[in-house]
């Protein structure tokens, strides 16, 4: 235990702990236009960063940029902070700048 009073959390098994993009999963267009998170037109996927993940996870490092569905999600408050708790197969696709050699030919 820290002096502060504050425990260190270790992530188990295939669990990636993801912090939404914008203030409470809001997004912008293309064009600029913020789009509130309420505005959902049928199912959407959201992205959201890593910040941390357990030891069995193998398709995402910190800080890479992740796709989910926020229908699937718990919500924890960290220090403060509102996180969302996903298991690795929850997630739908990763964006990360190392990703360069993949085939898809999609970039973000």
């Amino acid at each position: 235990m820290e002096d502060n009073g504050r425990l260190p959390i270790k992530m188990l098994n295939d669990r990636v702990l993801v912090k939404l993009e914008g203030p409470d999963g809001e997004r912008k267009s293309t064009g600029g236009i913020l789009i509130p998170a309420t505005a959902q037109v049928g199912k959407r996927l959201t992205w959201a960063e890593v910040v941390a993940h357990g030891p069995n996870v193998r398709s995402m490092q910190l800080n890479d940029r992740v796709l989910f569905n926020p229908e699937d999600r718990y919500e924890v408050e960290v220090g403060g902070q509102d996180y969302i708790m996903l298991r690795e197969r929850d997630i739908h696709a990763v964006a990360a700048e190392r990703l360069d050699d993949s085939p898809t030919g999609l970039y973000l």
